[in-house]
C-alpha cells in the first residue's frame, strides 16, 4: 500500500459487533410484542416500528421512543443501532431483557398518555437531573 499521506499511520476503527443481527433483533422484538395483551395497545394505531438507526440525546442512547402525533397517531419506535452501541456483544439474554424493558417502558408512556398522566416523564426528568448533578 502506498503512503500518500505523508508517512502518517492510520488506524482503522473496528466496526461494532452485535450479538444479534438486525433480522434476529426484529424476530425477537416481534415475539416480545406478541406477548403484550391487545387491550394494552389500544389506540397505538401506528404500532411498533423498528429502525436500524442509532439515536442519541446528549450523553444518552435512545433505545425506544413513544411518538404521539395528531395526524400520524401513536407509535413506538425501537432503535436497533442504539441497542448495538449499548449492548454490542452482550449475551442474547441481556439483549432480550433490555429490549423487553424498553418495550414496556415505551408502552407505559402510551398508557399514561391515554390516562392523562405523566408520571414516567417526571421520573425520567428526575433521573436526568440527578445524572447532571453528578457529571
Amino acid at each position: 500500500m502506498s503512503d500518500k499521506a505523508g508517512n502518517k499511520k492510520y488506524r482503522i476503527l473496528p466496526k461494532k459487533v452485535a450479538a444479534l443481527s438486525l433480522e434476529e433483533f426484529e424476530s425477537l422484538a416481534t415475539a416480545l410484542i406478541d406477548r403484550i395483551p391487545e387491550r394494552l395497545c389500544t389506540e397505538l394505531n401506528g404500532g411498533f416500528l423498528l429502525l436500524p438507526d442509532v439515536k442519541k440525546d446528549g450523553d444518552f442512547y435512545v433505545m425506544g421512543e413513544y411518538i404521539e402525533d395528531g395526524i400520524m397517531g401513536c407509535s413506538i419506535i425501537l432503535y436497533y443501532g442504539s441497542f448495538v452501541h449499548l449492548l454490542e456483544d452482550s449475551s442474547p439474554g441481556e439483549w432480550e431483557e433490555e429490549l423487553w424493558d424498553t418495550i414496556v417502558h415505551e408502552l407505559r408512556h402510551h398508557l399514561e398518555s391515554l390516562a392523562g398522566v405523566d408520571d414516567l416523564v417526571r421520573e425520567e426528568m428526575a433521573e436526568i437531573e440527578a445524572y447532571c448533578k453528578t457529571n
